[in-house]
């Protein structure tokens, strides 16, 4: 009995035309996530969807973007995030399903949708940078200030990574023969093992931190999605509040992390970062240069000036001793006739104060004469009325016994001779006895 068959190109050509010709297979928009994407003109790479636990692959889908959309999109999506379109990231497209008898089945992709890629990196990222607000350390890297010429550097790197290769090959070789002093702490610097190994590397540094100027975490080139261990909030919160500057330098022009919004500076790449280090010692020698030559000027000035006065000087020293004490004369006499006029003009009021002084002195003493004439006349007066002869004049008499005068009858003796006074005379007489 013969079995009935089909060729493989009738099967396959079943097969082509359900799916080219079923409405649901047509401008489907699909979330996947990217991965070996090439550009050739056109853009060949696979769809795949993760397991959300295990990471494994569940689906997976060729796709293609061909070149009469592809710039467009390309454009479109590198204006929405910063990015360009690569492997390794969320996205929603729009595809239409193909099925080809020789190449079998891939998604023509015709539009793509940069807000869900955006949306989930940036979901992310906001989430982190509130938290560090919130936590009020978002800006405390990005507030140190730098030493003037940071030469001491605390490198984190991957220690064979071409970027670092880069770094080191850029600070010893500049051309302005600056003397940096660098030493790596590596790190891994993709994948899941990333934030702890170089948070890891940021506690060493800050163990020696006073040997240091500054930080460079650095990182050559390669897929944007490497850069997603990179949006981590320890990773990033350690960063915030390391206590010196930090450079950033872990992928190219387009590549945006968290740690951008945190660290003090943030470049483009490795040599970048090299290359504003040697900027910052460029600028410190042109002001040196500035400052020597203000210097020099500033002492050629002077040196001239000062030959032009020593010039000057030795042609007039021979007359400066005349001319010295002519001077010194015209001082003197300027200066005696000053005294001359400021002695006068002292004494004048002093001789006005003396002569009333004595005019004063004359009248009181002419008063306190006559004061005391009147009173002595007072005295004299009384002198005369209160004196013996006055009281005799008025009828009194005086007894004198031996020269004493007589108060008592009882003093004289029998035979006593008195004298008595008068006003007018003196008469002597004897007492009789009994």
């Amino acid at each position: 009995m013969k079995t009935e068959h089909i060729t493989l190109e009738e099967l396959t050509g079943r097969i082509s035309g359900l799916i080219n010709s079923t409405p649901a297979l047509r401008n489907v928009w699909v979330t996947a996530e990217t991965s070996d994407l090439r550009r050739s003109g056109h853009c060949y790479l696979e769809l795949i969807q993760k397991h959300p636990v295990t990471g494994e692959p569940v689906a997976r889908a060729r796709a293609t973007i061909w070149r009469s959309v592809f710039a467009r999109i390309d454009a479109d999506f590198f204006v929405a995030t910063g990015q360009r379109l690569d492997s390794g990231m969320k996205v929603m497209v729009q595809v239409t399903a193909n099925y080809h008898p020789s190449y079998g089945l891939s998604l023509n992709i015709t539009d793509i949708d940069p807000a869900y890629t955006m949306g989930d990196l940036m979901r992310i990222r906001m989430e982190i940078l509130a938290r560090l607000k919130q936590e009020g350390v978002i800006d405390l890297n990005r507030t140190i200030e730098w030493c003037d010429v940071p030469l001491r550097i605390a490198v984190i790197s991957a220690g064979g990574a071409a970027g670092y290769g880069d770094f080191i090959h850029q600070i010893y070789n500049n051309e302005y023969r600056l003397r940096f002093s660098t030493k790596l702490f590596p790190a891994v610097m993709q994948g899941t093992q990333a934030p702890a190994s170089i948070i890891s590397a940021l506690e060493d540094i800050a163990a020696e931190e006073e040997n240091w100027d500054c930080v460079v975490i650095i990182r050559g080139g390669g897929a944007t999605s490497d850069l997603a261990s990179f949006e981590n909030y320890d990773l990033a919160a350690n960063v915030a509040q390391f206590p010196l500057p930090i450079i950033i330098g872990i992928g190219h022009e387009r590549d945006v992390t968290v740690l951008d919004y945190v660290a003090n500076m943030r470049v483009k790449t490795p040599t970048a970062a090299a290359e504003w280090l040697i900027s910052r010692g460029a600028d410190a020698l042109s002001r040196l240069d500035a400052l020597g030559s203000a210097i020099h000027n500033t002492a050629s000035s002077i040196l001239s000036g000062s030959r032009e006065q020593l010039a000057y000087m030795t042609a007039s020293l021979p007359f400066l001793p005349a001319k010295a004490i002519d001077n010194a004369r015209k001082r003197i006499d300027r200066n005696m006739m000053g005294l001359a006029d400021g002695v006068n003009r002292k004494l004048a009021p002093e001789n006005s104060r003396l002569n009333l002084i004595a005019d004063r002195v004359r009248n009181s003493l002419s008063t306190i004469v006559e004061r005391k004439r009147t009173r002595l006349d007072s005295i004299e007066e009384l002198l005369k009325v209160l004196s013996p002869q006055a009281t005799l004049s008025r009828g009194y008499s005086i007894t004198r016994y031996a020269g004493k005068a007589v108060t008592s009858a009882s003093q004289l003796p029998p035979d006593a001779v008195l004298e008595t006074t008068l006003a007018d005379g003196t008469i002597r007489s004897g007492l009789l006895s009994d």
